[in-house]
C-alpha cells in the first residue's frame, strides 16, 4: 500500500465511518475491515492518529483500529500476519514524539503501545525502556507527561505476564530501573510540595498528575519485581491535605495519590510479607497514628482511613507472622515479625485502639440517623457482605474490631466488660450520646460473642438488663431496642438456654408490633433456631405479625428477608402452621406479580413455596399453581424427589450447587444427589470449600463444616474420601486447640463422624499426617479431645465424641491404652448427659439418639 495515495483515501473512509449516518457508516466499515490484512495498512493509520491538524473522531477510530490490529495481526504466527520490516517501522514511529494533545487518544496510544510491548520487549524492541527513561526527563511538561503515561502502561503490561521467562526480564527490568523510578516519584513530589505551599495551584495539580502516574510505575515495580521498597515520603504528602482545603482543585487527585500509597504498601505485604517485615513498624506508627489519634484531624479522609483499617488488619492478621505453637518450630522470619508486632501492640495501644474503635468509629452517624427516619428500609440493608470491609467504613471497622480482638483477647476483653459495666441499668431517654454509646458498645459484645464465651454470663445479663432494655418502648430509645435483639440474635448460638427461650419469644413479639419499622425489620435478623414445643404458643401471634410486616415492607431485600423468616417458621412447626397460612397463601401470587423484575424476591417465593409443599397444604387455590410450574428450580426439585435415578442432564445443573454452598435439609433428597453427583462434581465442592475456609468468619466456619459432617453422616464411605483435602487442618485445628468453643465442637463432630463410621480412613489419614509431620498425634489428639470436651454444649454431640473415642479402645496401641482413664471419665460423663429416668418403670433410657444414614 502506497502510503501518499494511500493515506488520503482511508483517511476518507475513516471519515466515512464516523458518519452518525447508517448508509454512510456500514460500508465504510466493511471496507475498513477488507484493509486490516493489507500490507501496509497499520502504516497509514500511525500517519493519521499522529497528525494533529486532523478531526479528533478520525484520529480516535485510526488509533481504536490500531490496537485491535495487534491481538489480531501482531504475533509472527497469526493468519495474515504483519512483516517484521513493517512492525520495525511501526515500533520505531510510535515512540518518535510523545506530543499527543489529546488525553484520551494519549492514553490509546500509550495502551497501544503497552500491547507491543507484551510481544516484543526487549528482545525485539530494546530501545523502548530507555527512550521512555530518557523522554520523562525533558523539560517540556507535555511531553513529559506523555511520556510517563506510557511508561505506567508498559510497565503496568509487563508486570501482568506470569511465565517464567516473562517473569524473569521483568525482574531483570525492575532492578535496572527501581532506582530511577523513586527518584522520579520523590522529584514530582517535592516539586508539588514546594508549588502548593508557594499557591501556584495550577502547576500544583500538573506535578501532582506526575506523582500520581510515577507511584503507580512504583507500584508495579515494588510488588511485582521483587525489590526492596524505598524510603518514601508518604507522612509528608498526607500531612499536606492539612493545608489543602476541600475546595482546592488538587485535593481530590491529593487523595488519589495517597490512596494509591497506601495500595502499595497492601499489595507489597499481601504479596511478600516477609519483605515487608522492616516496614511493619513504620507502617503500624503511620496508620495507628493517623486512625486513632488526633494526628489524623483534618487528614483523615474515608478511604484513607479504610486503607489504613485495611493496613493493620492485614499485620495483625497475617498468618506469615504467627509463631507455631511451640515456638521453636517458626522460622527466623516468622519470629522478627512477631517480636515487632509484639514490641508495638502493648496494653495502652490497644487499649486505645479498641475505645477508639468503639466509642467513636461505631457510634451512628448523623448520615444513618437521618437515612433511618428517611428510609428506614434502606437503613436496615446493611453493606457488610463479601469483600465490603475493603472499600465501606463501617464494616472495615468492625472487621477489624473482629481480627484484633481474636487476636488479642486476654488483652481486651477486660477494656470491654469495663465499658459494658459502666452502663448497667437504663439510659436516660434525652441523652442522644449516651444511648450511642451503649449501641456502640452492644454492638461490640455482639461481634465478639465467640471471644467472650468464657467471660461473660448472658444468661444472667439476658434476664437482668437485655431483657428490661426491650421493654423501654420510648422512640429516642429504639437504637437500644434494635441492638438488643441484633445481640441475642449473635449469642443465641453461642451461650443461651433454651428455657429463656419463652421469655425471649414474648419480646420479639413485642417488638413486632413496634412503632418503629427499623426495629421491626432487625427483629428478623433473630436466629429461629427453636424448639417446637416452646414456640407453639407464640405461633399464630408470630406468623400473623410477620405476615403483617411483609405486607408493609415496599422495598425487595425486605420482603425477601421477611419471607425467609416466614419459611423457617413453617419449615419448624410443620403441619402445625396449617390453620394460619391461608392469609399467605392467598398474597403470594400478587406478590409474584408485583416482583416481575425481582429474580430473587421470586426465589425467596418459590422457597416459601416449597416448605408450603413439604407440609402438604391440601388446599392451594387455582391462582397459586402457576407459581410453581413456571419456575425451573421447583420443577428441578420435585423432579428429583419423585425420580429414582438421575440423568446427565439433571447433573449439570448440580454445577452451580458448589458455589451457592447451600446445606440440604432433606436428607433423603440428599443422598440421592450425593450417590449420584460424586465422581462428576466431589471435587470442585472440595475446592470451593477449601478456599472459602481461608478466609471467612468464625460462624462461616462453622456453617461450612455442618456441610462436611452431612457428607460424612449420608456416606461414611465416599465422604471421608470426598473431604480428603480439607480434613487434615480440621485434625490440626483439633491439637492445635482451636480457642473458639462453637468451631471446635464441630471439628470433634467432623473427626468423631470420620472414626466412628470410617475407622480404615481415619487409620489412614493419621498415618499420612504424621508421616508428614514426622511425630506421633494421635495421643495429641486423644488428649486435646478429652481436654475440651466441655466446649461440646449438645448432648448427641458429646455422645457421639464419647463413642469414637471409645471406639479406638480394642486397638492394643500403647498410646491409646495410656489415655484410657481420661476416655473413660468423659464416656460415663456423657451417659449421665444423655440419660433420663422413666417415671412409669424407672429405669433409664437414651434420650439423645445418635443418626446415622447408612448408604
Amino acid at each position: 500500500m502506497d502510503l501518499n495515495s494511500a493515506s488520503t483515501v482511508v483517511l476518507q473512509v475513516l471519515t466515512q465511518a464516523t458518519s452518525q449516518d447508517t448508509a454512510v457508516l456500514k460500508p465504510a466499515e466493511e471496507q475498513l475491515k477488507q484493509w486490516e490484512i493489507q500490507p501496509g495498512f497499520y502504516s497509514v493509520l500511525l500517519n493519521i492518529f499522529t497528525n494533529h491538524t486532523l478531526d479528533v473522531n478520525v484520529r480516535w477510530l485510526a488509533v481504536l483500529y490500531f490496537k485491535n490490529g495487534i491481538d489480531r495481526y501482531w504475533r509472527r504466527v497469526a493468519p495474515h500476519s504483519l512483516s517484521e520490516e513493517e512492525k520495525s517501522t511501526l515500533r520505531a514511529g510510535l515512540i518518535t514524539n510523545f506530543n499527543e494533545p489529546v488525553n484520551q487518544i494519549a492514553t490509546q496510544i500509550s495502551v497501544l503501545i503497552a500491547k507491543v510491548a507484551r510481544l516484543d520487549c526487549p528482545r525485539q524492541w530494546p530501545e523502548l525502556i530507555p527512550t521512555l527513561l530518557e523522554s520523562v526527563k525533558v523539560h517540556d511538561d507535555l511531553r513529559q507527561h506523555r511520556a510517563l503515561l506510557t511508561f505506567y502502561h508498559v510497565t503496568k503490561t509487563l508486570a501482568s505476564k506470569r511465565l517464567a521467562a516473562d517473569r524473569k526480564l521483568f525482574y531483570d527490568l525492575a532492578s535496572g530501573i527501581y532506582s530511577f523510578a523513586c527518584s522520579l516519584w520523590n522529584h514530582h513530589t517535592d516539586t508539588f510540595l514546594q508549588q502548593i505551599f508557594t499557591g501556584d495551584e495550577a502547576a500544583a495539580t500538573s506535578s501532582l498528575e506526575r506523582t500520581l502516574l510515577s507511584l503507580k510505575v512504583l507500584r508495579k515495580l515494588t510488588v511485582h519485581g521483587f525489590v526492596e521498597p524505598h524510603r518514601n515520603v508518604e507522612v509528608m504528602v498526607s500531612d499536606t491535605c492539612r493545608s489543602i482545603g476541600t475546595e482546592n482543585v488538587c485535593r481530590d487527585r491529593l487523595e488519589k495519590t495517597i490512596i494509591l500509597f497506601t495500595k502499595v504498601l497492601l499489595d507489597f505485604l499481601d504479596q511478600h510479607p516477609f519483605s515487608f517485615t522492616p516496614l511493619i513498624q513504620r507502617s503500624l506508627e503511620f496508620a495507628v497514628s493517623y486512625v486513632f489519634t488526633e494526628a489524623g484531624e483534618g487528614v483523615a479522609f474515608e478511604r484513607f482511613i479504610v486503607q489504613c483499617m485495611n493496613l493493620i488488619k492485614m499485620i495483625v492478621k497475617n498468618y506469615a507472622y504467627k509463631p507455631s505453637k511451640h515456638f521453636e518450630d517458626s522460622s527466623p522470619e516468622t519470629l522478627e515479625a512477631h517480636k515487632i508486632k509484639t514490641s508495638f501492640f502493648t496494653y495502652p495501644t490497644l487499649m486505645e485502639i479498641c475505645r477508639r474503635l468503639v466509642s467513636h468509629y461505631f457510634l451512628l452517624t448523623e448520615e444513618e440517623l437521618t437515612m433511618w427516619e428517611e428510609d428506614p428500609e434502606g437503613f436496615t440493608v446493611e453493606e457488610t457482605g463479601g469483600d465490603s470491609w475493603k472499600y465501606s467504613l463501617r464494616p472495615c471497622t468492625e472487621v477489624l474490631f473482629i481480627d484484633i480482638f481474636h487476636e488479642y483477647n486476654q488483652t481486651l476483653t477486660p477494656v470491654l466488660l469495663e465499658m459494658v459495666h459502666s452502663l448497667q441499668g437504663p439510659t436516660n431517654v434525652e441523652d442522644t450520646n449516651a444511648l450511642l454509646i451503649k449501641d456502640a458498645v452492644y454492638n461490640a459484645v455482639g461481634l465478639a460473642a465467640y471471644e467472650l464465651f468464657d467471660s461473660v454470663d448472658f444468661d444472667q445479663w439476658f434476664k437482668n438488663q437485655l431483657l428490661a432494655e426491650l421493654q423501654v418502648s420510648h422512640n429516642r430509645y429504639k437504637p437500644i431496642r434494635r441492638r438488643v435483639i441484633w445481640l441475642i440474635g449473635q449469642w443465641i448460638s453461642v451461650k443461651f438456654k433454651s428455657d429463656l427461650r419463652p421469655m425471649l419469644y414474648e419480646a420479639i413479639r413485642n417488638l413486632l408490633q413496634d412503632q418503629d419499622l427499623v426495629v421491626c425489620i432487625h427483629k428478623c435478623n433473630y436466629d429461629f433456631e427453636f424448639r417446637t414445643e416452646q414456640f407453639l404458643p407464640y405461633l399464630e401471634s408470630m406468623f400473623t405479625l410477620l405476615f403483617q410486616l411483609l405486607q408493609e415492607v415496599t422495598e425487595c431485600d425486605t420482603k425477601m428477608h421477611v419471607l425467609h423468616v416466614l419459611s423457617c417458621v413453617i419449615e419448624r412447626v410443620n403441619i402445625q402452621i396449617r390453620p394460619y397460612v391461608g392469609c399467605l397463601v392467598q398474597y403470594l401470587p400478587l406478590l409474584w406479580k408485583q416482583s416481575e423484575e425481582h429474580n430473587m424476591l421470586r426465589c425467596a417465593i418459590l422457597t416459601t413455596l416449597i416448605h408450603l409443599i413439604q407440609v402438604k397444604y391440601q388446599n392451594l387455590p387455582d391462582t397459586f399453581s402457576h407459581l410453581y410450574i413456571l419456575c425451573d428450580i421447583l420443577c428441578w426439585l420435585v423432579t428429583l424427589e419423585n425420580s429414582p435415578c438421575l440423568t446427565p442432564e439433571l447433573l449439570r445443573i448440580f454445577q452451580n450447587m458448589s458455589a451457592l454452598l447451600g446445606e440440604f435439609h432433606n436428607m433423603s433428597l440428599f443422598k440421592v444427589f450425593f450417590c449420584s453427583s460424586y465422581n462428576v462434581y466431589s471435587g470442585d465442592l472440595c475446592r470451593s470449600f477449601c478456599e472459602l475456609l481461608k478466609d471467612i468468619t468464625t460462624e462461616g466456619q462453622v456453617q461450612v463444616l455442618k456441610v462436611v459432617e452431612n457428607v460424612v453422616k449420608v456416606n461414611p464411605a465416599l465422604g471421608p474420601q470426598m473431604f480428603q483435602p480439607l480434613l487434615p487442618s480440621v485434625f490440626r485445628g483439633i491439637i492445635d486447640g482451636e480457642r473458639y468453643p462453637v468451631v471446635m465442637s464441630t471439628y470433634l463432630g467432623v473427626i468423631g463422624r470420620v472414626l466412628l463410621q470410617n475407622a480404615s480412613f481415619f487409620s489412614l489419614l493419621l498415618s499420612q499426617m504424621a508421616c508428614e509431620c514426622g511425630q506421633e498425634l494421635l495421643g495429641n489428639m486423644i488428649e486435646m479431645w478429652v481436654d475440651r470436651m466441655d466446649n461440646i454444649t449438645q448432648p448427641e454431640r458429646r455422645k457421639l465424641s464419647a463413642l469414637a473415642l471409645l471406639s479406638l479402645l480394642p486397638s492394643d496401641n500403647s498410646v491409646i491404652q495410656d489415655k484410657f482413664c481420661g476416655i473413660i471419665n468423659i464416656s460415663v460423663e456423657g451417659l449421665h448427659d444423655v440419660m433420663t429416668e422413666d417415671p412409669e418403670t424407672r429405669t433409664y433410657k437414651d434420650i439423645k439418639e445418635l443418626v446415622f444414614y447408612p448408604m
